[in-house]
């Protein structure tokens, strides 16, 4: 059984953007109902060695860009 570099990245990464969607807007509820300035859990880190939250959304962002990127060039220069 053959399975396309699509169907074995795009779905996963759309998976978890939607899931870092939904995070974020619990985080943003939860911020709301707290009476807390959303910018501090933005630049928050649960570790001191871990990036911020800002900085964990924009690498989940390029990864699945990246993907995207990645498959677009291979598929045009298949064709």
């Amino acid at each position: 059984m053959t399975i396309s570099m699509y169907k074995a990245s795009i779905p996963v990464s759309i998976r978890t953007l939607n899931n870092l969607k939904n995070i974020l807007e619990k985080g943003a509820t939860y911020a709301e109902t707290k009476k807390i300035d959303p910018s501090v859990l933005i630049n928050s880190r649960l570790s001191p060695d871990m990036f911020p939250l800002s900085k964990q959304v924009q690498i989940a962002c390029d990864i699945a860009n990246r993907v995207c990127c990645k498959i677009s060039r291979d598929r045009s220069t298949q064709v």
